[in-house]
């Protein structure tokens, strides 16, 4: 029976995880992160299961490569955190989840639009104190206001049809165009300084690479409308936080939804309460009231986690049996 390390094993994933197993494999699951430091654990599993603040840079993949490990089956549809073409030079197949549920994401993000637009956070702390006064909760409507979608694939896809559905006006930036939101939904497509310089709330919705990371920087909000609300469900260093607290505090940024953290990892999905981080900009976030801030759980819905497990032991299942999984990332080996 083949060996296999979950590393990274989250509380709320462990039963969805052993269902979609079905006992077919070997597994022992850590909630201890990959790194140099803890890649020794690996040794006996050909496969190991890692999560999106895993680190699978060279020097890992080398260690691993060395304790005979095959696969890597990444439990989410990121993978900047992985070297593929250093797994691919090992013959190490990496294989990720490219689809669990855009719409999980899609609804957290509209959530956030919908929870900063009409100030819920601060009317349910208001109430629970016996003020029921409505001064300072004065919001606005999202139909008929411009949203800029940044990155139009699977999740940008469902967010367009979710605001379609409120009567935005919705544009869009992506190196890719989709017809079927341009004749369907009549998304325009456009440059990244229209999205900026005409949205009222802009969301993104692009992986992390390196022509994102650092996308959102003082050049591009200077270009923004005044007052803009901006939305990250997608990945932390695609905006530069230092620069986006800056239009903060200047007002150029009206309000900041963040799912995500350009320095998360170690912090989002742990208890800090007792051992929170020396992290100044973090904190800053934490203490503005037009800043709203969730801890990476977007993709958490129990749809989703079935899904990534479901296709997690679909992608171990095909390499167990000698086939190349069908959401793999590196080249079949010749």
């Amino acid at each position: 029976m083949m060996k296999i390390l979950v590393y990274s094993a989250k509380k709320f994933e462990v039963d969805h995880l052993l269902e979609a197993n079905a006992e077919r494999f070997e597994i022992t699951m850590t909630d201890r992160s990959l790194s140099i430091d803890t890649v020794d654990e690996a040794r006996g599993a050909s496969c190991i299961s890692i999560f999106a603040g895993d680190d699978a840079s060279a020097p890992v993949l080398g260690a691993l490569h060395q304790m005979q490990v095959k696969m890597i089956a990444i439990r989410s549809a990121g993978h900047d955190n992985v070297d593929i073409s250093k797994a691919e030079s090992l013959g190490i197949t990496v294989a990720n989840v490219p689809a669990y549920s855009p719409n999980a994401i899609a609804e957290h993000a509209v959530a956030m639009m919908l929870g900063m637009s009409r100030h819920l956070v601060k009317a349910s702390q208001q109430v629970k104190q016996h003020d029921f006064r409505v001064d300072a909760l004065i919001g606005f409507n999202l139909e008929g206001k411009t949203v800029g979608i940044i990155g139009t694939g699977k999740t940008g896809r469902c967010v367009a049809k979710i605001l379609h559905g409120f009567g935005c006006n919705i544009i869009a930036f992506d190196l890719v165009k989709d017809p079927e939101l341009e004749n369907t939904l009549g998304v325009a497509y456009t440059s990244l300084h229209e999205i900026c310089s005409s949205s009222d709330i802009i969301t993104i919705h692009t992986p992390l690479n390196a022509a994102s990371r650092g996308m959102i920087c003082r050049s591009v909000i200077d270009t923004m409308k005044p007052g803009v609300m901006l939305i990250n469900t997608a990945r932390g260093a695609i905006v530069n936080t230092a620069d986006v607290i800056e239009g903060l505090l200047q007002k150029k940024i009206g309000s900041f939804g963040a799912d995500v953290y350009e320095h998360e990892k170690g912090i989002f999905f742990f208890d800090r309460r007792d051992d929170f981080p020396d992290d100044p900009m973090l904190q800053q976030l934490l203490d503005m009231p037009n800043v709203m801030v969730t801890p990476h759980q977007a993709f958490a819905t129990q749809e989703a986690l079935k899904n990534i497990a479901d296709t997690t032991f679909e992608n171990i299942s095909f390499f167990a049996n000698g086939d190349r999984p069908e959401h793999a990332l590196t080249k079949p080996n010749i």
